[in-house]
């Protein structure tokens, strides 16, 4: 771990700020807060090939059909190599609520950064911008974005204001542990607020050492032992859970 600068250690009222992952925090008009979980160039390759494969077994099944109409079978099929490879994408993330068989499968969606679905123009954009990706081979330049993008975009979804996160099949709210509540001895601010609350409805997926870890960065303006910063985080959290 990094030692604490100067400037927060002369803080104790505030919590550091620090991601707990890539989560991508979205407020809505109505004060609403969506937690987006952006996927990463693995999961999105992964999705890519499985559409690549359903459009060629799309195309073969079209040419083998057409080669029987001969000149005009030709014809045609070049219309509808256009369509399948333009409009595949286009029409399953509009139409399906973000998700192309590929990206139904690995359980991912197309959704603007405000998290809302994605339309036409965006679709349109993020799709047609594809060959600029794929500058100079094998999406080279999509890969690059994507790996140095904090929400991993491609130059697509940059242009479109698009963002391909994980699906999330259950929307019920995590729980907290058990136990008692009490008030934080400062004033927190609401995105100090929401990283207690992160870190206790979520300590359950990670790890001891990574609890540990997290616990004492958020803790630290408690001035508490490492031991029983965990317990006392979860304590405001219950806190300002009833508070809401």
């Amino acid at each position: 771990m990094q030692p604490t600068p100067p400037s927060v250690a002369h803080e104790p009222s505030r919590i550091r700020q620090r991601l707990l992952d890539t989560r991508h925090h979205v407020e809505t008009p109505e004060g609403i807060d969506l937690v987006l979980r952006p996927a990463g160039a693995l999961p999105r390759i992964l999705a890519f090939a499985i559409d690549l494969l359903i459009r060629g077994a799309i195309l073969l099944l079209m040419f083998i059909i057409l080669g029987f109409l001969g000149q005009f079978g030709v014809g045609l099929g070049s219309i509808l190599f256009f369509l399948v490879n333009w409009w595949y994408m286009v029409l399953f993330e509009v139409l399906r609520q973000g998700r192309s068989p590929g990206k139904q499968i690995m359980g991912l969606r197309v959704v603007h950064d405000d998290g809302t679905p994605v339309g036409w123009g965006a679709s349109l954009t993020r799709n047609l911008l594809r060959f600029v990706d794929m500058l100079p081979f094998g999406y080279c330049l999509g890969l690059i974005s994507c790996l140095s993008h904090p929400s991993f975009k491609r130059l697509g979804d940059l242009a479109a204001g698009t963002l391909v996160v994980y699906r999330e099949e259950n929307s019920n709210r995590p729980l907290i542990p058990e136990g008692d509540s009490e008030r934080a001895p400062f004033r927190l601010s609401l995105n100090e607020q929401r990283a207690l609350q992160g870190f206790a409805e979520r300590q359950s997926g990670l790890s001891a050492a990574r609890r540990t870890e997290l616990a004492g960065i958020l803790a630290e303006p408690l001035d508490v032992p490492e031991e029983q910063a965990e317990a006392r985080l979860n304590s405001i959290a219950r806190g300002l859970l009833g508070a809401t």
